[in-house]
């Protein structure tokens, strides 16, 4: 009969999961009798290797009684070994404390979660023995509350580490928020013993935060609200100076390094005021802050609030006063936009190299169920008592079963905060240490996954455990507040928890929803039913509902969104678009909620969000694209001229849509905006023109004039925004033997056709054609020969009218005729040796009267965009004058748009850089503004809005974020008064720190 063979040790060593078998061999060597126990039980350790470390050093430090006593319990294997080798496998810093006090093993092996009195009472006692007389050192009890309080959180750790961690999470943490507690009041005995006339004023500590929700962590700061009251007939500010006195002690006794080390930071930035306030109040003080100055972030950190040490009675009446103020927090204004903007401040603020690697403040992180939990609470918690629970687990729980949230969608969030919190516990115990940090060593992520339990690659089932939660996650964050909205319409029949209306109706209006029963109307007729596009609406709905509260107006997306689904519902791509292409359904609500432009284009012509689910398709056509097919939409008109313009029309339309949709969603530059808008309305007009003349020769028989548009002002300078009108010029050439008059009829009949057609209603905003700038303005006639004009500009021309030809540029008809019209006007329009001294007064004096007279009655100089002080106008009339003085010597700032020759100016050293940026960057932010005031409004605005909403509405759609109206006000005033000091130094050639030249026009 075989005998069974033994094992080597080493073997032993590799198979309890050792990695440095030669040096496990050595520790086993000195732990003598120790050793065969605990290679046994060595398995359990999340880092064996620490564990023999440890145990060693143990060893070193014991007596022999105690040497003896931990080896009958190695020999045992049970759980009170278990304990041992696990805190210390799993903490350097449990085992420095072990080492130090070496006693306390015993502790470790028979540790409970004790009742909160009974810890309590452990911690003062081990201080008030050593309690220090009025000023005297402090150090003896400092030193013995850090002990008593090692020892407790070790305890805790023994407990945590040999029982299921998720399943036991939430009795630790409230084990750890527990002791945290008392130490408080061990720190506020101390305190009291040092402040002299401490017995003047009742002070309490209110526990905020884990602390207060009795959900700490292993390592963190404690925040915490100190309120006092007065002992009887104590004045209230000596008790208040008494107060802080002893409140400051207090955090001195928690965060000063000792010999023994040092607790935590005791933070109390959360109280009213944060840093710039006093350290402690009155209730009374508390409650009038609270009553008239707090902001939202403030009474969702009120949650969390719990008297936790000094008076009890000052702390229940803190509650009694704080805790009503917390309850009607989501009846304050934008308080979920104010939530929503700190959890997107917070993200934003994250090392972007840390930011995939943050357990609590990234996305699908501890934040995100955090706050959407607390949202929840604060929002029905309003009129239902039972959500008015601090922790988060017990705050989901309630919510699920008031119905609140999906039982599904609750043990799944519970799921992930257990095992993000488990793996942050288990990272910050390594070294005690606050990080909230995935770690990325091999070492590290190995000893992390054992920790929880893993076994089999060990760092790798870690990692993918938690991007596995942290994406769960997220996505819940994301439609945790939104899906039960629909089954309070739909009558869902998974196990989502059944809203009623009037509770929907509340989330709505706490959403930001300003007509929260027509949302629930809308809302309903999308869902409900059990057709295929009823299912799918409901699947939609949860994420665009919180699209839609993500921008500027909720209630305008939603309304459009019910508009083009009712058109659409039916067809086969809509639907299954939005739902498997993820950036149509964002791209959609982002545009239906935030432009007025474009979902009125979109109403008229639902079909086009088809191009949402291409993103290749969402960039502007060039003008050859768009000719040829303007082109072909005419030919299939050939008898019908109304129906081939509106054709063309309708292809305007869509490319609108297109053009304004890349912008909302971010896809292009101002410049990428400004050359797809010229490009469009130079074909638009090449078409509609081509259009008028084959309509004329079929009225006249035949064509005897050629005929050319001149664009100027934006459209020549291609800088078209979304509410330009077409400036131009017409001009024709009469064909070799035409009768002149005839010519002129004809070219007449034409140009009046184009602009009927484009300034009538159709499918798509009309197209006003402004001829006012042609020889003799609206007195002259709409179109003339190219011999006319040169024979005007040769006797007639003035200063304005070479400045306005700055911008001239051919943009349809005549290819021929518009480069002679061009040739025409160089000579005007860039002397050789620029323009004369009186010509430039007479430009300086047009402009102080177009400063003076025509900004309207009642608007303000410092806001107009156009005509204001560093408007459009001011950095427009400087470029064009530096142009007309010296575009004849520098033929590189011949352009005709503005920011262009701005910078080749720049080059040819006929301005500053700084200056030139000054005027760019306010003649950016202008345009940008007049542009999203149309996509916003649906149509321009001239000045900065006054209005809040329309200022947020505009500010939100550049970007800037919600509720940053403000924000561009400031931003666009500080870009103008520089612009302005600029121009008046360029332009009227005065020094803006000499004061207001009274003459400018001199």
């Amino acid at each position: 009969m075989a005998t069974p063979r033994t094992e080597s040790p080493r073997a032993a060593l590799v198979r309890a999961g050792v990695l440095d078998t030669d040096r496990g061999l050595a520790f086993a060597e000195e732990l003598g009798d120790w050793a065969p126990g605990l290679i046994r039980c060595l398995a359990k350790a999340p880092d064996p290797d620490q564990a023999l470390l440890t145990l060693t050093r143990l060893r070193e430090v014991m007596d022999e009684a105690q040497r003896t006593a931990v080896s009958q319990l190695l020999e045992n294997c049970d759980v009170r070994s278990h304990r041992l080798i696990s805190v210390v496998g799993a903490s350097v810093a449990f085992g420095d404390h072990l080492v130090k006090h070496p006693q306390t093993w015993v502790e470790v092996v028979d540790a409970a979660l004790d009742p909160a009195p009974v810890v309590r009472d452990e911690m003062v006692r081990a201080v008030e023995a050593v309690l220090p007389a009025p000023g005297g050192a402090p150090e003896a009890a400092y030193d013995a509350l850090r002990v008593a309080y090692d020892r407790r959180v070790c305890r805790i750790a023994a407990v945590d580490l040999t029982s299921d961690p998720f399943e036991v999470l939430p009795a630790v943490a409230e084990a750890l928020a527990e002791a945290a507690g008392a130490a408080l009041e061990a720190a506020y005995r101390i305190a009291c013993a040092r402040v002299a006339e401490s017995e003047k004023v009742r002070l309490a500590v209110i526990a905020m935060g884990k602390t207060g929700g009795r959900e700490l962590n292993y390592i963190s700061d404690v925040d915490v609200i100190f309120a006092a009251e007065p002992a009887p007939g104590v004045p209230e500010q000596d008790a208040m100076r008494i107060g802080a006195e002893v409140a400051s002690e207090l955090m001195r006794a928690c965060s000063t390094r000792t010999a023994e080390g040092s607790l935590w930071q005791v933070d109390a930035a959360l109280r009213p005021e944060g840093k710039a306030g006093p350290l402690v109040r009155t209730v009374e003080n508390h409650r009038y802050y609270y009553e008239r100055w707090a902001s939202t972030w403030e009474f969702q950190a009120l949650l969390k609030a719990r008297p936790v040490a000094g008076d009890p009675e000052v702390g229940q009446a803190y509650l009694d006063a704080v805790q009503p103020f917390v309850w009607q927090a989501s009846g304050r204004d934008n308080f979920v936009a104010d939530v929503q903007a700190m959890r997107r401040r917070v993200e934003q603020l994250l090392p972007a190299g840390e930011a995939d690697r943050e357990l609590k403040l990234g996305r699908g992180g501890l934040r995100d169920i955090e706050f959407s939990v607390q949202l929840l609470q604060l929002v029905h918690g309003r009129t239902d008592p039972r959500l008015r629970v601090r922790s988060t687990l017990s705050g989901l729980e309630s919510l699920s079963r008031g119905g609140y949230v999906g039982r599904t969608d609750a043990h799944d969030l519970d799921d992930a905060y257990r095992v993000l919190r488990v793996l942050e516990h288990r990272i910050q115990m390594w070294r005690m240490k606050r990080t909230h940090l995935m770690p990325t060593a091999e070492d590290d992520l190995r000893r992390l996954g054992r920790a929880v339990g893993f076994t089999a690659d060990p760092a790798r089932q870690v990692q993918t455990l938690r991007a596995e939660e942290s994406r769960k996650a997220r996505r819940l964050h994301e439609r945790l507040f939104y899906r039960p909205l629909l089954s309070a319409v739909a009558r869902l029949t998974d196990d989502d928890a059944r809203l009623t209306t009037q509770d929907a109706q509340q989330r709505l209006a706490a959403l930001g929803y300003r007509d929260p029963v027509g949302a629930m109307r809308h809302i309903e007729a999308l869902t409900v039913g059990v057709s295929r596009r009823a299912a799918i609406q409901r699947t939609l709905l949860p994420v665009l509902l919180r699209r839609f509260a993500d921008e500027a107006d909720p209630d305008m997306g939603l309304l459009a969104f019910r508009r083009v689904s009712d058109a659409l519902g039916s067809t086969h791509w809509y639907l299954k678009m939005l739902r498997d292409e993820g950036g149509a359904a964002t791209t959609l609500a982002r545009v239906l909620a935030s432009s007025r432009y474009v979902g009125g284009l979109i109403e008229r012509a639902p079909s086009t969000v088809a191009m949402f689910g291409d993103t290749t398709a969402l960039r502007p056509r060039s003008r050859a694209e768009l000719s040829e097919s303007m082109y072909l939409a005419i030919e299939r008109h050939r008898t019908d001229d109304q129906e081939a313009v509106t054709a063309v029309r309708t292809i305007r339309r869509a490319e609108l849509i297109r053009i304004a949709t890349a912008d909302l969603s971010g896809r292009l530059e101002l410049l990428d905006i400004e050359d797809g808008l010229t490009d469009l309305t130079a074909a638009t007009l090449q078409a509609v023109l081509e259009v008028a003349t084959r309509a004329a020769q079929r009225a006249q028989g035949m064509i005897v004039t050629r005929v050319a548009i001149i664009g100027m002002g934006r459209l020549g300078g291609g800088e078209t925004g979304y509410s330009s009108d077409a400036d131009v010029l017409f001009v024709h050439d009469p064909l070799p033997g035409a009768d002149a008059q005839l010519a002129q009829s004809q070219a007449e009949r034409i140009v009046t056709e184009v602009r009927r057609w484009l300034s009538g209603s159709g499918p798509d905003p009309a197209l006003g054609i402004d001829a006012d700038l042609r020889p003799e303005g609206r007195s002259g006639p709409l179109v003339r020969t190219l011999e006319s004009y040169a024979a005007y500009y040769a006797r007639w021309s003035e200063g304005w009218e070479a400045q306005a030809l700055l911008r001239a540029t051919p943009v349809a008809g005549d290819v021929d005729l518009g480069e002679r019209f061009i040739a025409l006007i160089d000579p005007l329009r860039y002397p050789t040796d620029g323009i004369s001294a009186s010509a430039v007064r007479q430009i300086r004096l047009l402009k102080a009267r177009v400063e003076a007279e025509r900004i309207p009655r009642g608007g303000s100089p410092l806001t107009h965009l156009k005509l204001g002080r560093g408007g459009l106008s001011d950095v427009e009339w400087t470029v064009q004058l530096l142009q007309l003085r010296h575009a004849g010597q520098f033929p590189q700032i011949r352009n005709p748009a503005t920011i262009t020759p701005l910078h080749a100016m720049v080059d040819c050293d006929l301005i500053s850089a700084e200056s030139a940026d000054a005027l760019e960057q306010s003649w950016t932010m202008a345009t940008r503004i007049r542009n999203a005031s149309v996509l916003w409004r649906g149509r321009p605005v001239d000045s900065l809005p006054s209005d809040v909403v329309d200022a947020n509405g505009i500010a939100s759609v550049l970007g800037m974020g919600q509720g940053a109206g403000e924000q561009l006000r400031n931003d666009y005033l500080r870009m103008a008064r520089r612009a302005r000091g600029v121009m008046e130094r360029e332009f009227y050639d005065q020094d803006p720190a000499a004061g207001r030249d009274r003459e400018p026009t001199r």
